[in-house]
């Protein structure tokens, strides 16, 4: 069994590196922009101050908490920006949202609807399912607990778990090849989700699991089960990583061996709360609380028009995905974790130690320890992650000297129809989100 295309961690599915022409409006764009001292920052007629609260550090110590990198000759273009983010609009996005930090300044805007029934306006400020950012998160939350000495990286995951990873496979596997997707174990989607995958009785795909599982309330443990007795996709430890959410739903049943509560619990106490995290939480009902857009699906054409899943029950994806934040506690996240403020300095070197691997849908990705390594040619490397749930894209990247970041949202997901072969074809979207990432991130916009 084999899922027709990529459901989470796919840099090139949001646009990042795929191009293409841009095409007519759809909607109206309705966008704001302001670019600001660090002092404050605002997005359109909503006003917010840089949050006070303190950063983590190594020992849950807290400190004070600054500006992105020091103010120098990083510049924003704001009219570019906002012009960039109208041009995702207009290829077929219905709303869009972004936050952009240089040398200390930050910029936010939005374009684009949040409703396409009501024509509610997007706002930046707006609450997002991030997807797998969550697991920087968890990933995170684990090298805090390495410091404390209470997981090795390299033990087995056997020695911590041994009634779910039993024998051989439990020896073999660590839990460092859990956390760089190096462990062989292969994902659980394809069967949490049957009618997604294609067979020799099931040759075309449909959309009904999604459907079907809305509201449906996953145990943890079935969904592990599901991804140890799928076909192994790798030996354990080789050279590439292949992707898999199985491994980030181990990894939470590991936080919950060890540290005595859920993983949920455990990251919100450890890292979301004490770097300041206003608005990020684990959802505990299907729905989102505070402002959010409606998130539509297109599953490559399979679902026409595009469907509304922002009501969710996100226990199919629980610590490996199913985070709800903003733009801004997404850039802050990354810049306390890659300043050393939330895991230690050696913490942090382990987690960026990347091995060659695979997306879901196949696409090349650098993938540490929870983190990508985005290498954009004539602008830098960044660190960060990006995801996808149901009918919500979001990209979180911060550049390796944390001078430069660019955390986006989309509410329209996998909008590229295949072709005769079941290749995606290209999309004006992709060439216009590539596009303001450069505009983003990139010195000129090169």
């Amino acid at each position: 069994m084999k899922i027709r295309l990529a459901l989470c961690a796919s840099t090139a599915a949001l646009g990042l590196c795929a191009a293409g022409p841009v095409a007519a409006a759809t909607g109206t764009p309705a966008g704001a922009t302001t670019a600001t001292a660090p002092t404050a920052t605002t997005a359109g007629a909503a006003a917010a101050a840089e949050a006070p609260a303190g950063a983590v550090g190594p020992e849950g110590a807290v400190g004070a908490v600054g500006a992105v990198g020091a103010v120098g000759a990083e510049s924003l273009d704001v009219a570019g920006l906002q012009a960039a983010l109208d041009e995702v609009h207009r290829a077929g996005v219905p709303g869009v949202f972004a936050e952009v930090r240089a040398d200390g300044r930050t910029w936010r805007g939005a374009s684009g609807v949040a409703d396409l029934a009501t024509g509610r306006p997007v706002t930046a400020g707006m609450r997002q399912r991030v997807g797998s950012i969550t697991k920087t998160f968890t990933a995170a939350a684990v090298m805090r607990q390495v410091e404390q000495g209470r997981i090795r990286l390299d033990a087995s995951i056997g020695d911590y778990l041994p009634d779910l990873v039993p024998g051989e496979r439990g020896r073999a596997v660590t839990v460092r090849m859990l956390l760089n997707h190096t462990s062989g174990i292969a994902d659980y989607l394809p069967y949490a989700f049957p009618s997604l995958a294609t067979t020799p009785s099931h040759p075309v795909p449909t959309a009904d699991s999604i459907d079907d599982n809305r509201f449906r309330r996953f145990d943890p443990l079935d969904l592990i089960r599901m991804g140890l007795s799928a076909p192994p996709v790798g030996e354990p430890g080789g050279p590439r990583a292949v992707y898999s959410n199985t491994n980030y739903l181990l990894i939470g049943r590991l936080l919950a061996r060890t540290t005595g509560t859920t993983a949920e619990e455990y990251i919100t106490r450890t890292v979301i709360e004490p770097a300041g995290l206003r608005h990020t939480s684990f959802p505990r009902t299907p729905y989102i609380q505070g402002p959010h857009p409606r998130m539509y699906e297109a599953f490559y054409g399979l679902i026409d028009p595009p469907r509304d899943y922002s009501v969710y029950d996100m226990s199919w994806v629980g610590p490996s995905a199913s985070l709800v934040s903003t733009m801004e506690d997404v850039d802050r996240f990354y810049a306390l974790l890659l300043d050393g403020r939330i895991v230690s300095r050696s913490s942090l070197a382990e987690m960026q130690r990347t091995v060659p691997g695979s997306a879901l849908d196949g696409s090349p990705i650098a993938y540490g320890l929870g983190l990508h390594r985005f290498d954009l040619p004539g602008c830098g490397t960044f660190w960060g992650h990006d995801g996808s749930t149901w009918g919500a894209g979001t990209v979180s990247m911060t550049r390796a000297d944390g001078r430069r970041q660019l955390s986006y949202a989309v509410n329209l997901v996998r909008w590229n129809r295949p072709d005769a072969s079941g290749r995606p074809r290209p999309h004006p979207i992709d060439g216009t989100l590539k596009a303001l990432t450069r505009t983003a991130v990139c010195d000129g916009g090169a």
